[in-house]
């Protein structure tokens, strides 16, 4: 079945509102075993016209999103009846629904709400509990062969209204559900080029799997879609192919699977940052469960607060510079005794753009696990980024020494 988006919005255009639209509707469409053929955004007014006009010679159905509030830009509705050719009529029980919803709050409508009933003769009104503008369904024997959905902007109104209204719409229109696995696995530590030259051949000899390849700082993920049996092997190929890599093959982040593996030994972990300032712990803390194991984090940026708050020796800093293995050693045994938890991470680093050396450019970090009753381990890494990717992917480095400690990947500890 062939989906088509179009979210209507000036906002969205000028950025001064986030479009989460295409996000949400790929992955909602996709558990249904559907899939978004094409998604655009347009200003409001009469820009959609010529999109509608376009889609309904390409899609089986249209999702239209926005447009349909009480102003003179909210044009949906009018825009999608000229386009059908097809009269407005007022639907009498929306008005009251939406003269209910005013009353039932203390306030008067305005005469300009009334055409929030409106909807194209033969088109069906899809109630909107949550706001005051409910949705409009057009079916394919109206909709020149195509079904059209005309949903509310906001994400408060427009979840609900899908799962409410559209769901078991598209189900009708395909006969139910399609059965299709979807699985995307995660891997650090090696590159995209290396990843895809090492796995691609083979996973391109399974029938009927679709895979693709996403790279992001200091991670590639892949993805697999078709029959239960194709996805099955193409994950085959890839934990046998990289599998020490591999940190996740159930959707969770790098945090959440830090947290489980924590969390099931009983451990906690602290942390001391400088050029990460606190992102680690940010990261960390983002994801649910992380006071169970994460008991503090202290920002040293500067070398004075390496002195005072970690005990690193200023001798040290002096002989050695604020960015080495030797200091990076210091921090993370100092953040341990401080903490007195069982693991603690530090990193020192040249986030940039000014700063470098020869020796140590820009975009060098030194990072270091230290645990009870082992030796510190230290790593030297070397990230040219612009300032906030040189900090996710130093964070991704991190976390991955602890995860391979934990898992006690010691084949490839020099490395990581």
């Amino acid at each position: 079945m062939k989906i088509e988006i179009i979210n209507t919005g000036t906002e969205l255009l000028l950025g001064t509102t986030l479009n989460t639209h295409g996000q949400w509707f790929g992955q909602e469409l996709f558990k249904m075993g559907l899939r978004v053929q094409r998604q655009v955004t347009v200003p409001d007014g009469d820009a959609i016209n010529e999109e509608l006009i376009a889609g309904i010679e390409r899609a089986d159905a249209i999702i239209i999103t926005g447009g349909l509030g009480p102003t003179s830009d909210d044009l949906t509705r009018e825009i999608v009846a000229e386009v059908l050719g097809i009269d407005m009529i007022t639907d009498e029980h929306a008005l009251r629904t939406i003269e209910f919803y005013f009353a039932s709050r203390g306030y008067e409508m305005a005469d300009v709400n009334s055409k929030q009933a409106l909807l194209p003769v033969g088109a069906e009104i899809m109630p909107n509990p949550n706001g005051t503008a409910p949705g409009v369904y057009v079916p394919p024997r109206i909709g020149k062969g195509c079904a059209i959905f005309l949903l509310p902007g906001p994400p408060r109104e427009l979840y609900p209204m899908f799962e409410n209204e559209v769901k078991h719409r598209l189900k009708g229109l395909v006969g139910g559900d399609i059965p299709q696995e979807h699985k995307e696995l995660k891997f650090t530590g090696i590159g995209e080029s290396d990843f895809h030259q090492g796995v691609d051949e083979e996973l391109g000899k399974v029938p009927d799997l679709e895979y693709g390849y996403c790279a992001r700082p200091g991670e590639v993920d892949c993805r697999l879609i078709g029959s239960e049996l194709a996805v099955a092997e193409g994950e085959k190929i890839l934990k046998q192919t990289f599998g020490h890599y591999c940190f996740s093959d159930d959707g969770k982040s790098m945090a959440e699977v830090i947290i489980d593996l924590f969390e099931e030994d009983g451990h906690t972990i602290a942390f001391a940052e400088s050029c990460t300032g606190g992102f680690i712990a940010s990261r960390l803390t983002d994801a649910a469960g992380s006071s169970a194991v994460f008991d503090q984090s202290v920002v040293t940026y500067a070398d004075s607060a390496k002195i005072a708050m970690l005990g690193v020796p200023k001798e040290l800093i002096t002989e050695h510079g604020a960015v080495s293995a030797e200091v990076a050693v210091a921090m993370a045994e100092g953040a341990l005794e401080l903490s007195n938890d069982d693991y603690a991470i530090a990193v020192t680093g040249i986030a940039g753009p000014t700063g470098g050396t020869e020796e140590k450019p820009v975009g060098t970090v030194f990072i270091a696990l230290a645990q009870y009753d082992h030796p510190t381990h230290v790593i030297r890494r070397l990230h040219k980024r612009a300032r906030q990717s040189f900090k996710f992917a130093v964070s991704q480095d991190a976390l991955e020494m602890l995860r391979r400690r934990m898992l006690d990947l010691t084949d490839l500890q020099d490395r990581y």
